[in-house]
C-alpha cells in the first residue's frame, strides 16, 4: 500500500536512546523542525534536562523512562505518546550499547544484556508502534550499523546483533507489505560515529574504547534518519567510507578477513583509561551528542547525500557532463 509520510512539523515522533549520541541528536533537530517529539531512555534525570531545554526554547516535547530490553515499558512510552500528542507518525529504534572484546572472551551475561538492548530493543520497539502506526500510516526507522554487512573482531557481539537487527526489519518489511499495512519500514545505517558508545561501552580490551575510523559527525545521522521520516526509502548507509567497508568484506572476504584484525587495533588507545561504568546494565548519565574526542570528524558525505538526493545527484551529474562536453568543444 502506498504511504503519504506527513512533514517534519506536522509529525508526532518517538525516539529511544534519546538522551546521547544519534537519538539525542534526532530529538533535538526533529523538535526545532516543528515535530512533537517524544524521547525515551533508561536515564530520566537525562530526559528531564533535555525536554526543560527543548521546552525553553518553545518545542513540543515530552518523555518516558523506559529499558528497551522491556517490551511493557516500550508499549507504556508508546501509549504516553498517544495520550500526550494524540498519536504517532514516526518511530525510531536508536537504543544501543556496545561491548568491545575478543568473542571467546565475552561474558555471556553481557553478550546476552547487548542481544536485550540491541536486538530485542528493536524488536520490543516494532511490537509497540505498529499498532498505532498502521492507524493512520507512518514510518518505522531502525538504526543498525554499517557492521551489519560485515563482520567485526574485538567488536564481535555487536556487529552480531546488528547482523540480527538487520534480518529482523527486512523481515517484519515483508510481512507488514504483505498485510498491505501503511507503513514505511527503514534500515539506517551509520558508520563510524562520534557518539559517547565507545566510552559508555563494556570494555575488556584495556585502554580506552574508540569509534572504528574513519568517524563522522553524528548529526550527519540525525539528518538522515528525519530525512527517511518524510521520504519512503528502505535503507540508507551513512558514510561512504563504511559503504566502501562493507562492499570490501563482500568482494574480498579472504583478503578482509586478513586485514581486518590488523585495523581492530585502532579500536582501543592504551594509553588512555576506559571511563566507567559501562551502560550495558543501566543507563548512565549521558546528555552528550559527540565523544568530544574527533573535532575533526566528518560533517558530509557525497555517498549519503547522493542516496538521499538521487534526483539532485543526477541533475548535478548532467550539468557536469554538459559543461565538460561544452569546454572540450570550446578547446577543439
Amino acid at each position: 500500500m502506498p504511504v503519504t509520510l506527513k512533514p517534519l512539523a506536522e509529525q508526532v515522533v518517538v525516539i529511544t536512546g534519546a538522551s546521547s549520541g544519534i537519538g539525542l541528536a534526532a530529538a533535538r533537530t526533529a523538535a526545532r523542525a516543528g515535530a512533537k517529539v517524544v524521547l525515551v531512555a533508561r536515564s530520566e534525570d537525562v530526559l528531564r534536562d533535555v525536554v526543560a531545554e527543548l521546552e525553553a526554547e518553545g518545542c513540543s516535547v515530552a518523555s518516558k523512562a523506559a529499558d528497551v530490553g522491556d517490551r511493557a515499558g516500550l508499549e507504556a512510552a508508546a501509549a504516553h505518546a498517544v495520550e500526550r500528542f494524540g498519536r504517532i507518525d514516526t518511530w525510531i529504534n536508536d537504543a544501543g550499547v556496545a561491548i568491545y572484546a575478543k568473542l571467546l572472551e565475552t561474558p555471556d551475561d553481557e553478550h546476552e544484556r547487548l542481544f536485550r538492548t540491541n536486538y530485542f530493543g528493536t524488536v520490543h520497539g516494532c511490537q509497540a508502534a505498529v499498532p498505532h502506526l498502521r492507524k493512520q500510516g507512518g514510518a518505522l526507522i531502525t538504526v543498525a550499523s554499517i557492521v551489519s554487512d560485515m563482520a567485526s573482531p574485538v567488536m564481535g557481539a555487536y556487529a552480531a546483533s546488528k547482523h540480527a537487527v538487520k534480518a529482523y526489519v527486512e523481515g517484519l518489511r515483508m510481512e507488514l507489505a504483505a498485510a498491505g499495512e501503511p507503513i514505511v519500514v527503514t534500515l539506517v545505517k551509520p558508520s563510524g560515529i562520534d557518539t559517547p558508545i565507545g566510552q559508555h561501552a563494556a570494555n575488556h580490551e584495556g585502554g580506552e574504547a574508540q569509534i572504528p575510523p574513519p568517524v563522522y559527525d553524528p548529526q550527519l545521522v540525525a539528518d538522515a534518519i528525519l530525512d527517511c521520516a518524510v521520504h519512503a526509502r528502505r535503507e540508507v548507509t551513512v558514510g561512504g567510507a563504511g559503504r566502501m567497508q562493507a562492499l570490501f568484506a563482500a568482494h574480498f572476504p579472504a583478503l578482509y578477513g586478513k586485514l581486518a584484525p590488523i585495523a581492530a587495533r585502532s579500536f582501543v588507545d592504551r594509553d588512555k583509561e576506559q571511563p566507567g561504568p559501562s551502560n550495558l546494565e543501566r543507563g548512565v548519565r549521558a546528555g552528550e551528542v559527540r565523544s568530544g574526542e574527533h573535532p575533526a570528524a566528518r560533517r558530509t558525505s557525497v555517498y549519503t547525500a547522493a542516496a538521499l538526493h538521487p534526483k539532485t545527484t543526477a541533475a548535478i551529474g548532467v550539468v557536469a557532463v554538459t559543461a565538460a562536453v561544452l569546454a572540450g568543444r570550446r578547446r577543439g
